[in-house]
């Protein structure tokens, strides 16, 4: 059935179903004007093949839902996003609400999109969406159904919403100066999805740090399809192999580090001897591997109670202008990057969690 309504509205509007597709999907390459029009015909139509409704129940719940891709469960797999939600819930319980989880699963253009029937049962009055791999036309259609809602370490590139996001970009310069004033000039970054905000942003600030120290020629960026230990060991063996191996590797996020860390341990490297690495994120795992990692802190609760305040302001005032929140990062250094410590080993921190709009 959706490829019908797709292809109606196309024949409504005069136009391609690849364009209304695109417009609906958050993808480029449709104009503002016609964007404009397959949107608001779509919310005419009730174009909600998800079965999320028009909208929420005027009568409020004191519930928010907070929402995530399927694969981080179980918590012990990617605390990350669970340490997020404490804060969405700590935020929530100060202003009389409660927060109800559920996620989503894989997408398949083949197969009806997931149903998220907490919405569609008005069992909640907004939603929290947590990472950048959550489905762009789940986020577009409840859009359309009116349905409030913020998005956290996402963005979508053609629709205004409300975005809670870290400082990724300045987290990143941090990092990769830092390693360049240990003397490192062959700084490599093993980076995740491209259409990834945090891994686009982490990247830019990668390359903002090398074409300030006039090393722009230098950059090796490395994109793997996704941001775990495998497969950022796979992707430091395949750089630290060559003729010119980078002397430092600064990954997208610690679970990369991580697995670099292993790459170069099997490789016969010593860190931070023969290659430096350093991560994104301060998950509970860098302060234990060997060495401790140098790493750029998120705040993750701070992102989540900034989220859960963002959309109860959202609820109270539904006319606001959407917003983009940046909650800042702090960078953590340990001996991974090459400094050194006495026998009492402390991380040194920089940096400043403050936030800005």
């Amino acid at each position: 059935m959706m490829p019908m309504r797709i292809k109606d509205i196309a024949e409504r509007l005069g136009v391609s179903a690849a364009t209304v597709s695109r417009a609906l999907n958050d993808k480029p390459g449709v104009s503002f004007d016609m964007r404009r029009q397959v949107l608001e015909l779509a919310a005419q139509v009730a174009f909600t093949p998800h079965g999320v409704g028009r909208g929420l129940s005027t009568a409020r719940t004191q519930t928010l839902g907070f929402i995530v891709r399927r694969k981080v469960f179980p918590a012990s797999r990617d605390p990350f996003y669970w340490q997020i939600m404490h804060g969405v819930e700590e935020a929530a319980a100060q202003r009389g609400y409660h927060v109800i989880l559920s996620s989503v699963g894989e997408t398949d253009a083949a197969r009806p999109q997931p149903d998220l029937l907490l919405v569609r049962e008005n069992r909640v009055d907004g939603l929290i969406l947590a990472g950048p791999d959550i489905d762009r036309r789940l986020i577009v259609e409840l859009a359309l159904a009116d349905v409030p809602l913020v998005l956290v370490d996402n963005s979508l590139r053609q629709t205004a919403l409300d975005v809670v996001l870290s400082d990724d970009r300045v987290g990143a310069l941090a990092v990769v100066a830092h390693l360049l004033g240990h003397g490192h000039r062959r700084v490599a970054f093993l980076g995740g999805p491209a259409d990834w905000i945090s891994s686009a942003e982490r990247a830019a600030g990668y390359r903002e740090a090398l074409a300030a120290a006039d090393l722009h020629a230098q950059a090796t960026v490395v994109q793997e399809a996704e941001t775990t230990v495998a497969s950022g060991y796979a992707a430091a063996c395949r750089l630290l192999v060559g003729d010119t191996p980078p002397t430092a590797l600064f990954a997208v996020n610690d679970s990369m580090a991580i697995g670099a860390l292993r790459a170069a341990r099997e490789l016969g490297l010593r860190v931070p001897e023969d290659v430096a690495v350093a991560g994104f994120d301060d998950i509970d795992a860098a302060q234990h591997t060997h060495p401790p990692l140098t790493t750029a802190r998120i705040f993750k609760e701070r992102l989540g109670s900034v989220a859960a305040n963002r959309l109860l302001d959202r609820l109270a005032d539904p006319a606001s202008p959407p917003q983009r929140t940046y909650v800042g990062t702090e960078l953590i250094i340990r001996q991974s990057c090459g400094c050194v410590s006495g026998p009492a080993w402390e991380e040194v921190t920089a940096g400043n969690e403050g936030f800005r709009v």
